[in-house]
C-alpha cells in the first residue's frame, strides 16, 4: 500500500504529457492482452470443436431398435430381441403429453424458451448448490443431455463442455423443438435395458407410452437421472416413490395439472410389470430366431428394429397349452416324462401351435442331469422335441402308407392277415428268434393287444392302427 501512494504522488507531479503517454502505454497493453486473450479463446474453440460430428447425423444415423416377433394378427408380440438396448421408435403424437410434461418439469423447464443453453438455469443450479453445498442440481438443458448420450462420453472436462454446448447451439439452430424433444424421448435410458418412451412404458408398466398416467409418467421422469439406483425392482424403489411425488408437485407448480389432478395422481396404486422377460410360445419364438439369426445375424436382430409376422395362432397356442398340461397329468401316471404337439394347416403347411415341451420355463429332473449326467435328464424343458427330437413316426405314418397302396389299385375291402409274422427272411418264421446269422434283428411286430385277428380288410387295419398288416401293406 505504501508503494501504491508513492508511485500514486509520483504520477501526480508529472506534466499532463507524460501523463497522457503512460495512459496510452497501458492502454495498449490492455488491448493487446484483450486480443491475445480473444485469439486464445478462439484456439480453444476451434482446438476442442475442428473435428465435431455433424448434427445430421440424428436423421443419417437411425437408433438402434429391438426385433419384435408377432403372431399372424401382429397384435401379441411374442418376444422382443434385443442386445444392450431395448428401443421402439414411436412418433411425437403417441408418447402421452403426461410424459412429455413431467420430463419438462423434472429435466428442462424453460426447454421452449432457451436456445439449447439455459443460462438462467445454470445460474439457478449453481446458487441452489452453494445454498445446500453440494453439487447436486445439474444445469443441462434435455439439448445437452440429447447430444451428450448420441455425440459424447459421460466423462466430465472443459473440452467435453465446449464439446457439448457448441453441438447443442448448432442442433437447436437446424430443428424445431418438437423434433428435439422427439428424439430425445426415443433415446434416453430408463433402465432394465428400456431405452426410449415406448421401451421404458412397456417394461415397467406393459402398457403404450400413449397410455401413461399421471403417476406413470411422473415415476419414468422419477428414473432418468439415476435408472439402475431407482429401479422399482430395486432397494431404493421408497425413494423412487418419492421422487416421483416430487415430479408431480414440479408439474403443479409449472401449471401442467391442478392441484386435484396433484392429490389423485399421488394416491394412485401403481402396478409394476414382474421383473423377467416376457416369452410367449418359447420353443416357437426360438425356432423362428435361430432362423432369422441364420439369415440376418444375431448382431443385425438386435439393432435393426424387424417386425416379424408369423403364422402362430395364439388363442390356438394358448388352448394347445391347456390341453398338454392336462395330458402331462395322465402321462407322468404313466411314467412318461414330456409331452410336445404341434399344428398345421394342412392346405398350407403354416404353423398354427408348436409346444416343444410340456414347460419351456420347469427345471430339468433329475435335479442336476443337465450338468451331472451330460444332458440325461428325464424331462429337459428347453429341448424342442417338436423340431428337434429324433422320434420315429409311429402310427401317424400308417394313412401315408395306405394311400400309397390306394393309388396303386387296393381298395379298403382288400384282405392283409393279421397273424404272427417273422419279416426278416433270415429269421425263423415261427417268430422266436432275436438275431440272424448275420448278427442283424429279427422284426416281428405285434398289435397295440398282444391279439392276432386273422383275415382282415385295409379299412379295419387303418382304423384300428394295426400294426402287422399296416407292414404287410408298407
Amino acid at each position: 500500500m505504501k508503494k501504491l501512494a508513492q508511485f500514486l504522488k509520483k504520477l501526480s507531479s508529472l506534466s499532463k504529457d507524460k501523463k497522457w503517454k503512460i495512459a496510452i502505454t497501458i492502454g495498449k497493453y490492455l488491448v493487446f492482452l484483450f486480443l491475445a486473450g480473444c485469439l486464445f479463446l478462439l484456439f480453444l474453440f476451434f482446438y476442442y470443436t475442428y473435428n465435431l460430428p455433424r448434427p445430421e447425423k440424428f436423421t443419417e444415423t437411425p437408433f438402434i431398435q429391438s426385433t419384435k416377433i408377432y403372431d399372424r394378427t401382429g397384435k401379441v408380440v411374442l418376444y422382443d430381441i434385443y442386445g444392450e438396448e431395448k428401443r421402439e421408435l414411436v412418433s411425437f403424437e403417441k408418447i402421452s403429453d403426461n410424459l412429455k410434461q413431467a420430463i419438462l418439469a423434472s429435466e428442462d423447464a424453460r426447454f421452449y424458451q432457451h436456445g439449447g443453453i439455459d443460462f438462467e438455469g445454470i445460474l439457478r443450479s449453481i446458487l441452489i448448490d452453494l445454498k445446500l453445498q453440494s453439487a447436486s442440481q445439474g444445469g443441462s438443458t434435455i439439448t445437452q443431455q440429447l447430444i451428450r448420450s448420441v455425440y459424447l462420453t459421460k466423462q466430465k472436462s472443459i473440452a467435453r463442455k465446449i464439446r457439448e454446448i457448441v453441438l447443442s447451439i448448432e442442433l437447436e439452430r437446424r430443428y424445431s423443438k418438437d423434433q428435439i424433444f422427439s428424439w430425445y424421448l426415443n433415446e434416453v435410458p430408463f433402465g432394465e435395458n428400456a431405452y426410449g418412451a415406448e421401451s421404458a412404458s412397456q417394461t415397467y408398466f406393459h402398457k403404450p407410452a400413449s397410455d401413461l398416467t399421471l403417476a406413470e409418467a411422473a415415476v419414468l421422469a422419477a428414473l432418468l437421472p439415476a435408472p439402475s439406483y431407482y429401479s422399482p425392482y430395486g432397494l431404493h424403489k421408497a425413494e423412487l416413490l418419492q421422487k416421483k411425488d416430487y415430479v408431480l408437485e414440479r408439474m403443479q407448480k409449472l401449471g401442467y395439472i391442478t392441484e386435484d389432478q396433484l392429490k389423485t395422481a399421488k394416491e394412485e396404486k401403481l402396478e409394476f410389470s414382474e421383473e423377467n422377460t416376457t416369452i410367449k410360445a418359447p420353443h416357437f419364438v426360438m425356432y423362428v430366431k435361430k432362423y432369422l439369426e441364420e439369415k440376418y445375424g444375431e448382431d443385425y436382430l438386435k439393432e435393426k428394429g424387424l417386425r416379424v409376422y408369423t403364422t402362430l395362432d395364439w388363442d390356438l397356442q394358448e388352448y394347445a397349452e391347456k390341453v398338454v398340461q392336462e395330458a402331462d397329468k395322465a402321462n407322468m401316471a404313466k411314467n412318461a416324462n414330456n409331452a410336445a404337439m404341434v399344428v398345421l394347416d394342412p392346405k398350407t403347411g403354416e404353423i398354427l401351435t408348436l409346444i416343444g415341451s410340456k414347460d419351456y420355463f420347469k427345471k430339468p429332473y433329475p435335479a442336476g442331469c443337465d450338468e451331472k449326467l451330460s444332458g440325461k435328464c428325464l424331462f429337459d424343458p428347453k429341448f424342442d422335441v417338436a423340431t428337434m427330437g429324433l422320434r420315429q413316426p409311429g402310427s401317424a405314418f400308417k394313412p401315408f402308407v395306405y394311400a400309397t397302396a390306394f393309388k396303386q389299385g387296393y381298395t379298403p375291402d382288400t384282405i392283409v392277415w393279421d397273424v404272427k409274422t417273422e419279416f426278416n427272411p433270415s429269421c425263423n418264421p415261427d417268430g422266436n428268434q432275436e438275431v440272424d446269422r448275420y448278427g442283424l434283428a429279427c422284426y416281428n411286430p405285434q398289435d397295440y393287444d398282444g391279439s392276432y385277428r386273422g383275415p382282415t380288410s385295409l379299412r379295419q387295419a387303418l382304423s384300428g392302427s394295426l400294426n402287422i398288416p399296416s407292414v404287410k401293406v408298407l
